[in-house]
Order: structure tokens, then sequence, then C-alpha cells
């Protein structure tokens, strides 16, 4: 019996594809990770054992993960790819923040692309995220600086994708890494709103880093899966740190309290306008839920 040091690529019927020794192998779980409530999930880091003869290879350790998911089912994620057109759909700050901002509070690093900026210029959004110290991009298919300089960002990162439907992500896979064909989803005008097109939490090596395409990804789960708590919430937003202890009551909530240096930062412009509104937006909404709510 053999062992090897591998990855998670995919998960399909109880079985798991697992990249290994320069191989991918199909392997089943040990039921001890059902006892312990501790499934694998796509983007693991395991260690498998491969019989030399019949029998089938076994997950037999999952290691420490830096981050997981409920839905999309990932772990160890290191950036999320955050896909959002310029028109059609129109942006929404609000949608955007709260990804984001689910994002850090999961050790997970946002990236904002601003799509068909061919359509209009994305230049607003841009101007925000960077103010924010986020990493963002505007893009167009016919653009290859765009797509080169997403191409190099993503390099050697484990890179998960999300998007509401509309956006262009399948087109932007696409065009980042053609070799993959991606199905892709004319936008429904009828509806306003693009049809899923992928099914299958899968990770696809492209280089030397890997990407995730999740199907039906979207604000909702990150909402519904991942609530933060309203003391965590200004953590969330990068740009808040440096201000943080410079209020002038420790308790504050940096909503409308006086002697807030987070407000006193939007008033000069340090801090983007809409971005503090996101939060406060984000803080009423939870800031009465209870911690047994939150299981």
């Amino acid at each position: 019996m053999n062992k090897a040091e591998g990855i998670i690529l995919k998960s399909t019927g109880g079985f798991y594809y697992v990249e290994a020794a320069g191989s991918i192998y199909e392997c089943k779980a040990r039921g001890i990770f059902r006892k312990k409530n501790n499934s694998p999930k796509v983007g693991d880091s395991v260690l498998i054992s491969i019989p030399e003869g019949d029998g089938y290879c076994a997950i037999e350790e999952i290691h420490e993960r830096k981050n997981t998911l409920k839905r999309p089912p990932l772990a160890n994620i290191d950036l999320l790819v955050i896909v959002v057109s310029t028109v059609n759909p129109s942006p929404n700050t609000l949608i955007i923040d709260k990804m984001t901002a689910a994002a850090v509070d999961n050790n997970i690093e946002p990236v904002v692309v601003v799509s068909k900026s061919d359509l209009k210029s994305g230049s607003d959004l841009l101007e925000i995220y960077k103010l924010a110290g986020i990493a963002c991009f505007a893009y167009s298919p016919e653009d290859k600086p765009s797509v080169d300089a997403i191409r190099d960002f993503l390099s050697g990162k484990i890179s998960a994708f999300t998007g509401n439907s509309g956006v262009g992500k399948s087109t932007l896979l696409n065009a980042l890494y053609p070799e993959l064909r991606l199905e892709t989803g004319e936008i429904s005008e009828k509806l306003g709103r693009g049809r899923h097109t992928t099914r299958t939490v899968e990770l696809f090596k492209t280089g030397n880093g890997y990407i995730a395409d999740t199907p039906g990804f979207s604000t909702v789960d990150l909402e519904r899966y991942n609530m933060i708590d309203k003391d965590n919430l200004m953590f969330c937003f990068p740009e808040f740190e440096s201000y943080l202890t410079k209020c002038q009551f420790t308790s504050c909530a940096h909503v409308c309290e006086k002697g807030c240096a987070v407000l006193e930062a939007v008033k000069n412009g340090e801090i983007s306008e809409s971005r503090h509104q996101s939060y406060v937006a984000m803080y009423n909404e939870v800031k009465d839920i209870k911690e047994w709510q939150r299981k």
C-alpha cells in the first residue's frame, strides 16, 4: 500500500477525484470522516492510500483547512473573484460589498472584475474598490491586456468565481483559459437574468494554479451560510482598519456615532461613501440577530 499527498479536484456520487503524484485517482473517503461530520471537500489537501493490487484508493487524512465554504462545498480558497457587469445586469454595490465582506470573513482575498467595460465604463466601480484596497480589474473579451493581467494575478492560486447570472462569468473564464471550453448561456431578456449553466463544483488546473466554476454561486449563498457577526463586520471592511482605534468611544459601531473616525474618513473622501452605506445596511441587518439564530 502506497501513500501520496494530493488535492481533491472533484466530488461526485460518493467518489473523490484526487490529483496526486502526477496522476488523478478515484478515491473513497474513510467512514471516520462522516462520523466526525467532516466530509472531504473540493480543494482539500489530503493524504491518500493507493493499493498495489486490487482495491480502491482511499482518503486517509484531511489536512488542516485555511478556510471552507458550505455552499458551494469548497476548501482552501485563496481568491474569491467577484464578477460584476457594467450593464445588463447593472451593478449593485451592496451585493458586491456583501461578497467582499464574506470573503474577508472567511480568510479569502476578494477580487472584483468589472465585465462589459467595452459597453460602458466601469471607472466609478474601479475607483470605489481601489480606494478600499481591494484588487480590481476592468475586462472585456476583446481587451487582451486586461485578460492577461487577470490571468497573471490568478497564477499560483486556488480561485473561486462568483457573480450573479448574466454578468459574463463563464465568458471571462473561457477568455482566461480557452482550454476549459466552458458552456455559456445567453441572457434572458424576458427574465432579466441569465440561466445557470454550470452544475458541478470542480477545480480545473490552469498552469500552476486552479480555478473553480461553481453552480449558481451568488450572494444568497454567502448570506445564508456565512452570516457575519455584527462585532466582526467592521473588520470585514479592510479600509476601516486604521481608523477603528481612533474613535472617541471604544463602543463605537461606526454607523452614526459622535466622534467616529470612520465617519470622519468618509467625510474626507478617505473611505468611499458607497462602501460605508453598505456597511451600515449590513450592520442593521445583523445587529439584532442572536447567536442561536446564526447556527
